[in-house]
């Protein structure tokens, strides 16, 4: 078994990072669309590339390390449950060529992400999923002010009776955790940096051993997340039976992560971390966010555990 990702994969993450270093604005999306990442999940006959999640990792950790605001993890989950529907000749093309934004509510809620610009919304309902394209939106408060909640109000709706919800949970778990180890990646290099160059007793803050502790502890965490979510990504594409267990491993993990990156890099800045005027503030804000998101590292844990007894009764049964 291969966890690692392929060059011509690796390499697709770089060009996504460039992209996104040198791209800004709501034209972004459609260069997003042009490099084929909205499309990667969308079938050939429908103008996508037919891949699977781990084609998607290291563009989704190219953009938690940018902390590009779009909805490139909605999206894909979107697409996952559009497959084999009667819907997915009318708007998986539409997806695939970047024409159009679908926004999925978070299972239990009905808070959706960029619904505003959205043209159809998937909503989850008692563990169904429902399409509606009659809907409006109201804005809700985030923390995060680039990543808009809105919350959906759908008139009418058409059920999906191919979308799986399990699935969907799972695939958001898995990109969320992916997106938060470059999110976590990027505050550590932007704490690195910051040490290097504050002085303090005349030497750089970074020469400081228990500073090299904390940076050394936080990249061991995300580089311990990091072959636990590539192993959730394969085992969802080869939709093995263990693929729920190792989403939530995956999410608890990369999440845990993230949290000791946020709390290094707040440490190693200092006051000046909190301050709006400090670049950190928005991949700190995008780990408060998205931490919860897709279930919080203290729900995946339980369902891992409750997951593991249900394997070890089903052994026992004759």
């Amino acid at each position: 078994m291969r966890l690692g990702l392929t060059t011509e994969q690796r390499d697709f993450g770089v060009a996504t990072a460039k992209l996104l270093a040198g791209q800004n604005g709501p034209e972004r999306w459609a260069r997003l669309a042009e490099l084929g990442i909205p499309g990667l999940l969308v079938p050939e006959e429908h103008g996508g590339a037919d891949g699977d999640d781990v084609d998607l990792l290291a563009p989704i950790e190219a953009a938690g390390y940018a902390a590009a605001p779009e909805p490139l993890i909605e999206t894909a989950i979107a697409t996952g449950l559009l497959r084999g529907s009667p819907l997915a000749g009318t708007w998986l093309p539409k997806v695939a060529g970047g024409e159009c934004v679908v926004a999925v509510t978070e299972p239990g809620t009905s808070h959706a992400v960029a619904a505003d610009r959205a043209a159809l919304v998937l909503v989850e309902r008692g563990g169904a999923w429902h399409a509606a394209t009659d809907f409006t939106t109201a804005e809700r408060p985030s923390l995060d002010e680039e990543r808009r909640l809105f919350t959906v109000s759908a008139q009418a709706t058409e059920p999906l009776p191919t979308a799986d919800a399990a699935t969907a949970f799972d695939r958001g778990a898995i990109l969320t955790a992916a997106y938060l180890l470059g999110v976590a990646r990027r505050m550590i290099d932007m704490s690195v940096e910051h040490a290097s160059t504050r002085v303090q007793f005349g030497r750089p803050v970074g020469s400081y051993q228990a500073i090299k502790h904390q940076f050394a502890d936080a990249l061991v965490a995300v580089e311990f997340a990091r072959p636990s979510v590539h192993q959730a990504a394969y085992s969802l594409a080869a939709n093995a039976p263990t693929t729920s267990r190792d989403a939530s491993a995956a999410k608890s993990l990369a999440a845990d992560a993230a949290h000791r990156a946020a709390r290094t890099a707040l440490q190693v800045h200092g006051a000046i971390g909190y301050t709006v005027e400090c670049e950190l503030h928005r991949w700190l804000r995008r780990t408060w966010t998205l931490t919860s998101s897709w279930g919080d590292a203290d729900h995946h844990r339980l369902r891992v555990a409750a997951l593991l007894i249900d394997e070890d009764e089903a052994v026992r049964l004759p």
